[in-house]
């Protein structure tokens, strides 16, 4: 096996050993519900779409033995295998927080197609069978993609709402911009109006003043002309 390989595996280990920290296990499943073939994981079911709960998806791709023996035990199973280093990932495929990987243990030339969610395994099926792994590998990709379906819409509608209020918030400042710069303006035309009605009241009264003084000064001159003839009475002419 090539270093590339190597790294492949441990970068997949490092993926569901976290399921390991997390507390998942595998639950067998009552012999009423084993055809299900569904593994419960802590919390698992809380996280699922109302329409596609552990126990109503389809799974038309496994036969009752690989649905019972899905319920066994092939969960603890894989989780301790991943540790080591003879587990190759060969495929996996995420949808949301769900995901499958089809897996393959060379010495005993044997599959592990493995369903999860949130990096904690669902169901984990075995089979020496490469055409039945692929087949059911698909069939797995197919469920994250209908389990996936209501969290993807839920992720972008609150993005579209996260952005609405966003652009609420901007319109709403925008609005408030205006309506300030408004009152403003309106305040400022208020005190132009007043400065308007108080500067004709003071150029129609200098205009009045101005008619008095002009009466006053022609009555002036005229007493300076009646006075200076007065003077000049009987005084000699050119």
């Amino acid at each position: 096996m090539d270093q590339k390989s190597n790294l492949r595996q441990v970068a997949f280990a490092g993926i569901f050993a976290m399921a390991t920290l997390q507390g998942v296990q595998a639950q067998a499943l009552p012999d009423s519900s084993a055809s299900a073939g569904v593994v419960s994981q802590p919390g698992a079911s809380a996280a699922l779409p109302s329409v596609s709960q552990p126990g109503q998806v389809q799974t038309s791709a496994l036969t009752p033995a690989e649905a019972k023996q899905s319920a066994a035990g092939n969960v603890a199973e894989l989780q301790q295998m991943i540790h080591g280093s003879d587990l190759s990932e060969l495929r996996t495929t995420y949808n949301g927080s769900y995901g499958a990987s089809l897996l393959f243990y060379g010495k005993e030339m044997t599959y592990y197609v493995a369903l999860f969610q949130q990096k904690n395994f669902w169901r984990v099926i075995k089979t020496q069978d490469p055409t039945r792994a692929d087949m059911i590998y698909k069939d797995f990709v197919r469920q994250t993609m209908q389990l996936s379906d209501v969290e993807i819409r839920r992720t972008q509608l609150e993005a579209q709402k996260a952005f609405t209020e966003r652009m609420i918030a901007l319109q709403q400042d925008n609005a408030n911009r205006l309506q300030a710069d408004l009152d403003v303006a309106r305040q400022q035309q208020n005190i132009v109006a007043n400065q308007q009605q108080q500067n004709q009241a003071q150029a129609t009264a200098l205009a009045q003043q101005k008619a008095a003084a002009q009466d006053q000064l022609r009555a002036a001159q005229r007493q300076v002309r009646d006075l200076q003839r007065q003077l000049e009475s009987g005084l000699p002419t050119h």
